[in-house]
C-alpha cells in the first residue's frame, strides 16, 4: 500500500501503531500477492491524496470498490476516463441531472469533485474481483471510522453523504453540530428504486455550505 501523506498522515497515525492495523496490512499484502484485487495497490489511499483533511467539505461514503475490471481507482463510485460508466454512477449521474440541471458526464472520473474539497471515500478501500464485500472482515471498517472521527474533530462545516447502509452505519461518528448528514439508499439498480431518486443530495450540500460561509462545491463535471 502507499504510505498516507499530509495531514491524513498526521491525524491517522495512531492507526498505524494499533494491532488490527497491523493485521490488516497482512491481509491486504497476502490478497494482492494471492489474487486480483482491486483498485491498484498504489490506489488504497488515492481518495485521502487528492482531498487532504484541512480541505474536505463534503464526504461521499459508499461500500467498497468497484469489483470488475478497469473500474476501481481509488475513489468511491469513480472510474478513469475511457471506462465504460457503471451502473450506480449512471443513476448518481441521474440524481445530479434531476437535482441541480447539470448535464451528464459523458465519462465516469470523480476526481474534478475531488480536487474541490468531496472526499471520496469507501468504508473498505480493497476488494478481491468479481466479489463484492469481500474484504469486509479486513479491518478497513475500523480504519475508516477513525477517518469519519477525525473529520469530525474539525472545527468546520461539513457535508456528509451516506449512500447505502455500511456509509450510514458510520453515522454514529458524526456528532459536531456544525455537520449535514443526508442518508439514502444506494445507487445501485439493486437499490436505487428504494429512495435514492429525490433526495437532492448536491443542491442541499451546496445550500448548507453556502449558509455557513463556505465556497460551493462545482458539481458539473466538464468532459
Amino acid at each position: 500500500m502507499a504510505a498516507l501523506t499530509g495531514s491524513w498522515a498526521e491525524a491517522l497515525a495512531p492507526e498505524f501503531k494499533k494491532p488490527y492495523y497491523a493485521e490488516l496490512y497482512r491481509k491486504v499484502r497476502d490478497a494482492y500477492r494471492a489474487s486480483v484485487v482491486y483498485p491498484p495497490a498504489q490506489e488504497i489511499f488515492k481518495a485521502f491524496h487528492l482531498t487532504p483533511l484541512e480541505r474536505v467539505k463534503v464526504v461521499i461514503i459508499g461500500q467498497d470498490p468497484y469489483h470488475e475490471p478497469g473500474q476501481a481507482e481509488g475513489l468511491s463510485f469513480s472510474v478513469r476516463k475511457g471506462t465504460e460508466i457503471p451502473p450506480s454512477l449512471v443513476n448518481i449521474y441521474t440524481e445530479l441531472h434531476e437535482d441541480i440541471g447539470c448535464p451528464v458526464p459523458s465519462h465516469g472520473s470523480l476526481v474534478h469533485w475531488a480536487e474541490q474539497g468531496v472526499l471520496l471515500l469507501n468504508a473498505l478501500l480493497t476488494v478481491r474481483a468479481h466479489a463484492a464485500f469481500s474484504h469486509k472482515d479486513f479491518g478497513w471498517q475500523e480504519f475508516t471510522d477513525a477517518a469519519i472521527r477525525a473529520l469530525d474533530a474539525v472545527d468546520r462545516p461539513m457535508v456528509f453523504i451516506l449512500w447505502g447502509r455500511p456509509a450510514q452505519e458510520k453515522e454514529k461518528y458524526i456528532r459536531n453540530p456544525e455537520r449535514l448528514v443526508i442518508r439514502s439508499p444506494h445507487p445501485s439498480p439493486l437499490s436505487a428504486y428504494r429512495g435514492f431518486f429525490g433526495r437532492r443530495p448536491f443542491s442541499r450540500a451546496n445550500e448548507y455550505l453556502a449558509s455557513h460561509g463556505e465556497t460551493p462545491v462545482d458539481w458539473a463535471i466538464p468532459d
